[in-house]
C-alpha cells in the first residue's frame, strides 16, 4: 500500500490508534480518523477526521466508503453489535488489520476466545484480507496505578509477583502500520508482547525509577480486588477469569514472543522504556492544576 491509498483508523485518539495515525502519515497513505466529534479531536496535520462510532453501523460505513484498508479494535464485552460493524467495515479488496488478544487460540473451544474471538471469527467469515494482532497485555493499562502513585508513591492490588510480558503501545502501532502498507501480513496472526516478562511489583519500582521517588508494591486481598474490578467492569465472568489469569502468572511467566521484531526490524520496547516514556503521567501534579479556580472550596 502507497500512495493514493486511504486507511480508515478506529480509535483514532486512543493508545494505539493515535500511534498509528502518525505511522501511516509518516509512510504517505492517507488517514481517515474516526472520532465522535471532529471539530474537538486532537490529530496530527494531515489525518482527515470523520465523524463515527462503533455504536452506529451506518455511519461506519459512510466513514469507510472508498478506504483501502482499516485499522479495527473491539472495546466492549459484549459483541452484539459486532456482525453490523464487521460488514460495515469489510469489503473485497480491503485489508482489515484488527487488534486482538494473546488469549485467543486457534486450539481451544471458540467459546473460551472471548469477544475477541468472535470478531477475529466475523473479520474471517467477510470479504475481506486481514491480519490481526494477538496482542499481550498492554503497559497502558498500568496508568491505572497513576493516581495512587501521585497521592502515596505506593500500588495496592493483587498478585505482585506475576510476571507480564507488557507491550508498549507503540510497538502494536508499529506492527499494525506495517501490516497495513506492506504486502505478505494478510492471513496472518501475530502474537505481540514486550520483550520480557517482569512482575508487577518490578513494573511499580520501575515506575519509580523513572519518576525519581520510591513507589512500592503493597498487596491486597484478592475478594477487595473482585469487588473493585465488578464496580469498574461489571462483568463477574471476565473479573474472575481476569483474576485467575494473574494468579497462573506468579508461577509461570507471561510467553514472549520476537513477532516486533522480525515484522518492524526493531526490538520490542522494555518496560523500562515505557515508564520512562509516561514518567509525567505518574509524577505528581504541579499545585496549579489541583488548585481550584474562582473560589472553590478547599
Amino acid at each position: 500500500m502507497g500512495d493514493n491509498r486511504t486507511v480508515l483508523v478506529i480509535g483514532a485518539t486512543g493508545n494505539v490508534g493515535r500511534h498509528v495515525v502518525s505511522g501511516l502519515l509518516a509512510a504517505g497513505v492517507g488517514v481517515r480518523a474516526l472520532v465522535r466529534d471532529p471539530d474537538r479531536a486532537d490529530l496530527p496535520d494531515g489525518a482527515t477526521p470523520v465523524r463515527g462510532d462503533l455504536a452506529d453501523p451506518a455511519g461506519l460505513a459512510r466513514a469507510a466508503a472508498g478506504v483501502d484498508g482499516v485499522f479495527l479494535l473491539w472495546p466492549f464485552f459484549s459483541t452484539e453489535l459486532a456482525p453490523a460493524v464487521v460488514d460495515a467495515v469489510t469489503a473485497p479488496g480491503r485489508h482489515v488489520v484488527y487488534l486482538s488478544a494473546m488469549n485467543v487460540r486457534d486450539d481451544q473451544d471458540p467459546a473460551r476466545n472471548g469477544f475477541w474471538g468472535e470478531v477475529e471469527r466475523l473479520v474471517e467469515a467477510s470479504g475481506s484480507t486481514w491480519t490481526f494482532l494477538r496482542a499481550g497485555g498492554f503497559a497502558t493499562n498500568t496508568l491505572e496505578w497513576a493516581e495512587q502513585i501521585r497521592a502515596t508513591g505506593t500500588v495496592r492490588w493483587v498478585y505482585g509477583e506475576a510476571a507480564r510480558s507488557l507491550i508498549h503501545e507503540r510497538d502494536i502501532a508499529a506492527v499494525a502500520v506495517r501490516a497495513l502498507t506492506e504486502r505478505g501480513h494478510a492471513g496472518r496472526k501475530y502474537v505481540l508482547t514486550g520483550p520480557e516478562p517482569v512482575t508487577q511489583a518490578e513494573q511499580a519500582r520501575l515506575i519509580g525509577e523513572a519518576i525519581g521517588r520510591p513507589v512500592h508494591w503493597v498487596e491486597i486481598p484478592v475478594e477487595q480486588a473482585r469487588r473493585e474490578l465488578l464496580a469498574a467492569w461489571g462483568d463477574g465472568r471476565q473479573v474472575d477469569g481476569a483474576l485467575a489469569y494473574w494468579a497462573g502468572l506468579v508461577s509461570e511467566a507471561e510467553p514472549v514472543t520476537q513477532i516486533v521484531r522480525q515484522v518492524t526490524g526493531v526490538p520490542a520496547r522494555t518496560f523500562r522504556e515505557w515508564a520512562a516514556d509516561h514518567a509525567d503521567d505518574f509524577r505528581p501534579l504541579p499545585v496549579r492544576d489541583l488548585a481550584p479556580h474562582g473560589g472553590g472550596r478547599l
